[in-house]
């Protein structure tokens, strides 16, 4: 059974891990090990932590921790699940925002869970958990409390969210993070090649994004497509079909797409 005073093991050392490790230990959690893959990374991670040894395998049968982090890759949390040794009393809980709770039913415990930080992690850019939506669900009620409990200590803002309404949330975060990244990368890869500054659309993409933060998505849709200027689209087709096909496939994709939600309110900027 866990405790308020919990001794933690993070299982995983990627960009997630990075970040909850030391955040649960400055909460006044004890991360007594760590275990990654490589175990450089392993170790890299626990130089950062106070007094936390690094495993090199998956029997923690002698483990004096109560509660198991799996920040691992989607892919890998079933496997893990079925190759981990641990105590029936310990609890497993997965970080994924897209894997369901049962992906760890193979763990050797009846105490499984969720808990998932709703945020973006590099290494190298520091985060404030404090302002970090955590997402947690477990198969008890006991277990669930003790989360919420521990996520309360790094996160101010904590729900209980099941499997079902979390992959709608992760679709939904996809849609928010990855996909609008990558378009961010595209449209600096369309400067950089014309040797124009990228740094000119910063101001664009501060105000966009702001302004769809105040006002709703719905509310800020500006542009060719939502005015229906067809000789701006074809000239900007036309160009991208020159420069790489691929590109002019998401224009059209994205362009079909906000006209069909929008054809009947096109107006002027």
């Amino acid at each position: 059974m866990i405790n308020s005073y919990q001794k933690i093991t993070i299982v995983g050392a990627g960009n997630v891990a990075w970040h909850l490790a030391p955040a649960l230990e400055k909460a006044g959690c004890s991360v007594v090990q760590v275990y990654g893959r490589q175990s450089e990374k392993a170790r890299a991670l626990a130089s950062q932590l106070k007094q936390t040894q690094v495993k090199t395998d998956l029997d923690f049968s002698d483990s004096s921790a109560h509660l198991f982090i799996l920040a691992v890759s989607d892919d890998a949390i079933a496997e893990v699940a079925r190759q981990i040794k641990l105590s029936e009393e310990s609890a497993v809980v997965h970080t994924s925002g897209g894997q369901p709770m049962d992906t760890l039913t193979a763990a050797p415990t009846q105490q499984i869970g969720v808990f998932y930080p709703l945020q973006t992690f590099s290494k190298q850019r520091a985060v404030h958990f404090k302002t970090i939506p955590i997402c947690v669900e477990a198969n008890n009620k006991e277990l669930l409390d003790e989360l919420t409990k521990l996520a309360q200590k790094i996160s101010n803002q904590v729900q209980a969210i099941n499997s079902q309404q979390r992959a709608v949330l992760h679709v939904a975060a996809v849609f928010a993070n990855n996909f609008t990244n990558h378009l961010l990368r595209m449209a600096e890869q369309l400067l950089h090649d014309r040797q124009l500054d990228s740094t000119l659309l910063h101001p664009l993409i501060q105000e966009t994004i702001s302004k769809s933060l105040e006002i709703s998505p719905a509310q800020s849709q500006t542009g060719p497509a939502w005015r229906n200027d067809q000789k701006t689209i074809t000239h900007h087709l036309d160009y991208l079909q020159a420069y790489d096909p691929s590109y002019a496939e998401v224009y059209r994709a994205l362009t079909g797409h906000i006209q069909s939600l929008f054809t009947d309110k096109f107006g002027t900027d």
